[in-house]
């Protein structure tokens, strides 16, 4: 089980390393482009310009329909880059952008979380102590609530 789990893992860690950089994703973009189009190239015997030409268009799923594959490798390539567009980096780029903007600027940072902890923790022992000096027991508030009675 674990050897099959091996391909999805490196697969999900790659796409996660992926949309954690605008950079890495532009950068993951671009080679896609240039490969697409070198491969294009190769297969249609097209100029280098027009098969980048092509690999954009395809790519941006635009599709003007001037350049078009028609070898089987070259469809097959096409097919290819459209549903990694689809289904890959078009999702990723919406996915950053959206969480940038839903970003909520009254969350507390690592360190004022543990500021709070000790401030409580201080105000605990001093309920604490209080309560022992007026006689008062305090109820344990890491213990479950008692069930209620019944009437």
């Amino acid at each position: 089980m674990h050897v099959l789990l091996t391909l999805p893992r490196w697969a999900y860690r790659g796409v996660v390393w992926l949309a954690n950089s605008p950079k890495t994703l532009l950068i993951a973009y671009s080679l896609l482009i240039v490969v697409c189009g070198s491969l294009y190239h190769f297969f249609e015997d097209k100029s280098f310009g027009d098969s980048i030409w092509w690999a954009v268009v395809t790519a941006s799923t635009v599709g003007y329909g001037d350049i078009s594959p028609s070898t089987v490798p070259a469809r097959f390539m096409a097919a290819l880059l459209i549903s990694i567009m689809v289904l890959l980096v078009i999702p990723l780029i919406t996915a950053h952008f959206a969480s940038k903007l839903i970003v909520d600027t009254d969350a507390f940072r690592h360190e004022e979380q543990e500021e709070l902890k000790a401030n409580l923790r201080q105000v605990r022992k001093l309920l604490e102590e209080m309560a022992a000096r007026e006689g008062i027991s305090v109820p344990d508030s890491a213990a479950p609530p008692e069930a209620p009675s019944s009437r």
